[in-house]
């Protein structure tokens, strides 16, 4: 069973979209003067192998069982813990493990993350939190963003917090309500590009930095429907397939001036949101935040400085926010909030798989 204290030794589990690893974080969560705050002991990013992100792909193609996947990610998972829990020596109360998300379509009802919490939990003798996405759908919800709750008690002294993983969002506080949408595709698009030219991301954007921006292709970007949509909205791989993938495809350009490109738009937009919520204080996290030709491009944009926090932070904020997701439903407390996903009601989502 689940201690119910007001300290918390999580370890938390992060698969994002950009497909490159998965973040663990052990991290301890307490209550001070009513206040929730967090302490990062340890954190550690497990680097798939070719294999298993071909099975990913697989999956998202409908060509391998997702029955079977999830098993085996769930093992996969439950080894990467398992090596991270005898490399630091931790004692842990909870494992809250995201998963991988293979399918997202809150339109058809629907989003689908692996990685068996059933696996996780008898391998590792400890309770699991996961599944936290699809009771939200249930609800009426976008399924996504999940961190502003984290994001308002974990974070509150900035306005807003945006994350540049593989899809860029934002969460912000706006008459003391939680507010968060997928803003574009970021790093889905970067890597996409990269991997063509034998590199798994672009380093620092040095290779956007040598490529020109073609305005023809930027417009098309920026055109599409997805940015004239209002909000809560959410951004999966089956949209950027369908929507940006295709505008992609159809331009003579070099490698370097598409990954120009991309960055540009993605900055466009970023900056785009910042104006019209007229935000200052700006958290950003993911690995877009050491693509150091990005950020001075959606500084120019913006024309303002945007706050990088510790290394740490930057790579480990999901899996932080995750973990206390984990111990919010452990408490049977919010975690989910209406105003940022569009379900019917604010919740607590997620399975508890319990010894």
């Amino acid at each position: 069973m689940i201690n119910i204290t007001n300290k918390f030794s999580v370890i938390a589990t992060m698969s994002g979209t950009s497909m490159d690893g998965l973040d663990i974080a052990y991290v301890q969560y307490y209550r001070k003067k009513e206040k929730w705050q967090f302490k990062l002991i340890q954190a550690e990013t497990f680097f798939y192998s070719k294999d298993i992100k071909i099975n990913f792909i697989q999956a998202y193609k409908k060509e391998l069982s997702i029955n079977f996947l999830d098993e085996k990610f769930g093992h996969l998972i439950s080894d990467f813990i398992i090596s991270f829990i005898k490399k630091h020596d931790v004692s842990v109360d909870l494992i809250s493990s995201h998963g991988h998300t293979i399918f997202h379509e809150p339109m058809k009802g629907f989003t689908t993350q692996i990685g068996s919490g059933s696996i996780i939990s008898k391998r590792l003798g400890l309770p699991v939190v996961c599944n936290f996405r699809q009771q939200d759908i249930d609800l009426g919800g976008q399924g996504a963003p999940l961190v502003p709750i984290g994001d308002r008690l974990l974070f509150s002294e900035f306005d807003a917090c945006l994350n540049l993983g593989g899809i860029a969002n934002i969460s912000y506080e706006k008459h003391s309500s939680r507010f968060a949408f997928d803003i574009c595709p970021c790093n889905i698009l970067l890597n996409n590009i990269a991997n063509q030219l034998g590199q798994d991301f672009d380093m620092d954007g040095k290779l956007a930095s040598k490529g020109t921006v073609d305005k023809n292709l930027l417009k098309s970007l920026n055109e599409i429907d997805y940015y004239y949509s209002s909000h809560p909205k959410s951004l999966g791989m089956e949209y950027v397939d369908s929507f940006f993938l295709p505008i992609l495809s159809k331009v003579s350009l070099n490698k370097h001036d598409l990954l120009a490109t991309i960055s540009e738009h993605i900055a466009v937009q970023l900056s785009k949101v910042f104006l019209q919520l007229d935000l200052n204080k700006i958290l950003v996290t993911g690995g877009g935040a050491f693509n150091t030709n990005l950020i001075a491009r959606i500084e120019k944009n913006y024309m303002s400085s945007l706050l990088l926090p510790s290394r740490e932070i930057i790579c480990f904020k999901e899996a932080i926010v995750f973990g206390f997701l984990g111990v919010l439903r452990s408490l049977k407390q919010t975690n989910c909030l209406s105003s940022a996903t569009g379900a019917k009601r604010d919740h607590s989502s997620g399975d508890i798989y319990l010894l």
